[in-house]
């Protein structure tokens, strides 16, 4: 059971690292313009962000085990229809499919592994902190074989068979589980999140182009609106009977300190992902090859101490984990902005990049497993909410990044104090972390 939710994590993983590579082949092929095909990834990220948080409403409402399938099929319907994309903008309205079926995977895998491993599920969610950075691995590897060696649609028609595999091994193995009667969906709480959300995320992606300002009324129209259906999607919560989702999973001691950190989180350490490629060969002119294998180092990292952390943590509890694993990130982060000392660039950069994932390795699985611990019975909208978060803190952090590097006369060392203010906001959020409920024994 845990292998095949695993096999969708990591396929939905991949598929945020793979494109990055056919990015070039993919816009040649198709005769687009760099800032569409980028659009590409950006639609992917947008799409989990707005979707995470409905599938595990959704999944803890209706059985975990449907959305699991739905979003294995949906996923691989997009996927094939990607393959055979003969336009950019098409490929993009599909690419948006695609990842609402791959943002649905955690939320509904996450409620089916709290449901089978009953009080294990510490640590079996834990477990999926090392997937993700083997998607990491996989991701750019694989896109340049097939780029390389075929064509760039090999990237989305690989996730075909796997798919179906998906589908065939869950309708058998899943089980299924209890549905909540008596709960009708809340369209207008789900309409209010996703006017939120995609009205943020588009002004502050508008803020990432080089041509953009802050005062354009590009971004702060996006902005407003955001803000004004923010409010009223927080007014409607509580005073609707069933909302969407709870007041109490926004704010308060244990949620709200919880979003807040991994709003953070996402912005210092996930961002940091996809921008060191880009920081490597503007400041060092490392080949573009070279500078892509930093993130293997990050995620050799993560996969050394992750597995540890998780069997360590009904003894180490939520905050050691984390307050450790904070430090160590923003001290990768620091060294990452650092000039190599006494090595080489790359290695330099690889050591940084290393240090930067044991820290991610050893905090992530305390982290999920703290804002879970806040609502057992409903597993899949608490992992929902708390991806959403972390993905929109690495969208604001790339998308002003981005917008920083563009006005710079030098790139690079305008990047290099981007990554001294990252480090700088993780040892900001240590204090808060004693905030962080702690666990409650073994559930």
């Amino acid at each position: 059971m845990f292998a095949i939710v695993s096999l969708a994590l990591l396929m939905a993983s991949v598929d945020q690292t793979i494109v990055a590579t056919a990015l070039p082949a993919l816009q040649h092929d198709l005769h687009a313009q760099v800032n569409w095909s980028s659009w590409t990834i950006t639609i992917y990220a947008l799409g989990q962000i707005l979707v995470m948080p409905l599938a595990g409403k959704i999944g803890d409402q209706y059985g975990r085990k449907r959305i699991f399938l739905g979003a294995a099929v949906l996923f691989t319907t997009a996927s094939l229809c990607c393959g055979f994309a003969n336009d950019i903008y098409l490929l993009i309205v599909l690419r948006a499919f695609q990842a609402i079926g791959g943002g649905a995977f955690m939320p509904s895998a996450t409620g089916i592994v709290a449901q089978i491993f009953g009080p294990n599920r510490d640590r079996a969610v834990g477990l999926f902190s090392s997937i993700f950075p083997i998607g990491g691995i996989i991701g750019p590897v694989l896109g340049g074989v097939f780029v390389t060696y075929w064509s760039w649609r090999g990237i989305f028609l690989v996730n075909v068979p796997i798919g179906i595999a998906l589908v065939v091994l869950g309708g058998v193995f899943i089980p299924v589980s209890a549905r909540k009667q008596g709960q009708r969906l809340d369209i207008l709480g789900v309409v209010l999140l996703g006017a939120t959300l995609l009205s943020a995320m588009f002004g502050i992606a508008y803020l990432g182009s080089g041509a953009s300002s802050p005062a354009d009324p590009a971004f702060l129209v996006p902005e407003c609106a955001a803000a004004v259906a923010l409010v009223l999607f927080v007014r409607h919560s509580a005073r609707a009977p069933s909302p969407f989702i709870s007041v109490r999973f926004l704010a308060g001691r244990g949620f709200g300190v919880m979003n807040l950190l991994n709003f953070l989180f996402g912005s210092a350490a996930l961002g940091f992902g996809a921008l060191v490629p880009l920081y490597a060969q503007e400041r060092y002119g490392l080949p573009t090859l070279a500078a892509g294998t930093l993130l293997s180092a990050r995620a050799v990292g993560m996969i050394a101490t992750a597995g540890l952390a998780v069997f360590l943590l009904r003894r180490t509890g939520y905050r050691w984990p984390m307050a450790v694993g904070f430090t160590l990130t923003a001290a990768g982060l620091f060294a990452t902005a650092s000039s190599p000392a006494g090595l080489s660039a790359y290695g330099w950069m690889a050591l940084a990049a290393g240090i930067c994932g044991v820290g991610m390795g050893i905090s992530t699985p305390a982290s999920n497993n703290a804002t879970l611990q806040l609502a057992p019975d409903q597993a899949a909208a608490v992992a929902g909410l708390r991806g959403m978060f972390r993905q929109a803190g690495s969208i604001t952090a790339v998308s002003i990044t981005a917008a920083i590097v563009a006005r710079s006369a030098d790139p690079g060392l305008a990047q290099a104090h981007v990554f001294l203010v990252f480090a700088g906001i993780l040892l900001c959020t240590l204090p808060l972390i004693l905030l962080v409920p702690e666990h409650r024994g073994r559930w």
